[in-house]
């Protein structure tokens, strides 16, 4: 695997294009953060009709343990113009309403309540005739919590549940993924508790600019591998609304899997009690609610 930079006359908000050689063949690639890495397609495919490249190639069995290396050691590796009927692909759960938040719409990990959580999810916009107008943000963890911290409004950092929490830079710094889960569910819950939906939805924008998240529209066939609980760059992401949320707006549909647990190499068998498990956090709220939610109890 290799990259060469393709000189151009690219900006900080336009970044340098490239040329990846993997699986036998050469992408054409950009940077647009440290933590993220946009395939746009195959060189010499240029105006060509979008194919499935990613089962085609990427994920064939021989590549596919270095695509998922590459997933791990990036933290959010973005396909686009791929158009694919597999069958592994199921409709993303929850729904939000104008009232109290969904779960989706919290940073989270998936998986994040049960002691084995997926390496990675992808999330997929299919090809579909109508566009998709709610975007999704992901940045590193560490990177998500400090933001939560630095935005967090002064009347709630002498919250009850927070006020004991030492959450200076030196004692972020310092903590390991379990101690940042934990900050991270306290906030979490402080700010639901405390603030109305719009208000939150307003902090948590807040958010997505100070951990410079990556927050592009979504293009029809475009899948986003989002590095989940591995030994490389750890992720978050979260459903994120940019304007009030005032409900009946067309949206297209995401749909979801997670890839390393679901795409089975020959021979392997799905560990259906992990799947059991790790859907079950993704069941719809009930009138608003749900029982202290994965996304929002201290882990």
């Amino acid at each position: 695997m290799s990259e060469n930079t393709a000189p151009n006359d690219a900006t900080h908000s336009h970044p340098t294009s490239s040329v990846l050689e993997f699986a036998n063949a050469l992408w054409r690639v950009r940077r647009p953060k440290p933590f993220v890495l946009v395939i746009e397609g195959e060189v010499g495919r240029e105006g060509t009709e979008p194919n499935d490249y990613l089962h085609d190639k990427l994920l064939l069995p021989e590549w596919r343990e270095a695509f998922y290396q590459l997933v791990d050691d990036t933290g959010l590796v973005v396909c686009l113009n791929s158009h694919t009927l597999h069958p592994s692909y199921r409709d993303v759960r929850g729904r939000s309403s104008k009232g109290r938040l969904s779960q989706g719409e919290y940073y989270h990990h998936d998986g994040c309540t049960g002691p084995v959580k997926p390496r990675f999810v992808e999330i997929r916009c299919p090809i579909q005739p109508q566009t998709r107008g709610v975007a999704t943000a992901v940045a590193p963890h560490r990177d998500v919590v400090k933001a939560m911290v630095q935005v967090l409004p002064v009347e709630l950092i002498t919250n009850a549940a927070l006020a004991e929490q030492d959450m200076s830079t030196e004692a972020l710094n310092q903590m390991d993924n379990a101690a940042l889960d934990h900050l991270q569910g306290l906030i979490t819950r402080t700010v639901r508790k405390k603030l109305n939906a719009e208000g939150a939805r307003s902090y948590f924008r807040q958010v997505d600019a100070a951990a410079n998240a990556y927050f592009e529209p979504w293009a029809l066939g475009e899948s986003r591998f989002i590095a989940n609980a591995n030994s490389g760059v750890t992720m978050q992401h979260r459903r994120a609304y940019q304007a009030p949320h005032t409900g009946g707006v067309a949206n297209g549909h995401l749909v979801k899997r997670w890839t390393h647990e679901e795409l089975l190499l020959p021979g392997q068998v799905v560990d259906q009690a992990l799947i059991a498990a790790l859907c079950s956090e993704e069941g719809d709220e009930v009138d608003g609610e749900r029982a202290e939610g994965c996304y929002l109890r201290a882990h």
